[in-house]
């Protein structure tokens, strides 16, 4: 097998539309799962490859999970839900549920519980 210099290389990702590059100054990735379980990943080393329309990221560092009921208590905007409740006449988790759903829009959760959506 032939090897290649790294300019070789290079020329060869160019004429492939592939491109490769190290992201600097990331402090944190932070990977939500649809369980509402969050993956932090401190001091990360980040790579993003660019093949054609697709775009690719290679994470390395380390991990820390937080349980799904960790992060429901924290990210609670309890502003949001009394505004939801007040608008709609739904209950405290009726509202929270909604709000979760549409990702805290306050908005798209109103009109959704009015059935405007």
């Amino acid at each position: 097998m032939k090897k290649f210099s790294p300019r070789e290389i290079r020329r060869l990702m160019k004429r492939m539309g592939l491109s490769m590059e190290e992201l600097s100054d990331v402090e944190r990735v932070i990977i939500v799962k649809s369980d509402g379980t969050k993956v932090r990943i401190e001091n990360p080393t980040v790579m993003k490859m660019v093949v054609g329309d697709v775009v690719t990221y290679q994470v390395s560092g380390t991990e820390t999970i937080e349980e799904a009921e960790e992060v429901a208590a924290k990210e609670i905007d309890e502003e949001a839900v009394k505004l939801v409740m007040d608008q709609t006449g739904v209950d405290r988790e009726t509202a929270i549920k909604v709000l979760e759903m549409v990702n805290w829009d306050i908005a798209e959760a109103i009109m959704m519980i009015k059935g405007e959506t």
